[in-house]
């Protein structure tokens, strides 16, 4: 259903872009995200989009991530810019259309000092 890329390991300050490929119209899902977790710890926010094209970020990365859809492709992006070692984590992505909701793969994303 969803396809999450472009994770890697990169040194802190340098950026990338995830992707988030849907099997379906994205322009049916009210709400489209990214989620990260680290070991030990649960699942959390980092950014959203929903159907209307509201975006919202987590504090800890305004600034730094956009998100963003290409419709056409049924694509949600997350540009990631001055990338800190606290941003590693498994980046999840996420498509809710009522009352569904559904996860991709997951995609790592390691920064280093």
């Amino acid at each position: 259903q969803l396809q999450a890329s472009g994770g890697g390991t990169v040194q802190a300050g340098a950026s990338l872009r995830l992707s988030c490929a849907a099997s379906r119209s994205i322009s049916s899902m009210n709400f489209m995200g990214w989620f990260r977790q680290v070991p030990g710890k649960q699942r959390e926010f980092v950014a959203g989009i929903t159907s209307e094209g509201i975006s919202r970020v987590v504090d800890s990365v305004k600034g730094r991530f956009t998100i963003s859809r290409d419709i056409a492709q049924d694509t949600v992006y997350l540009q990631m810019n001055s990338l800190k070692p606290e941003d590693t984590g498994v980046y999840y992505c996420t498509g809710r259309s009522l009352p569904n909701t559904y996860w991709g793969q997951g995609t790592q994303v390691t920064v280093s000092s």
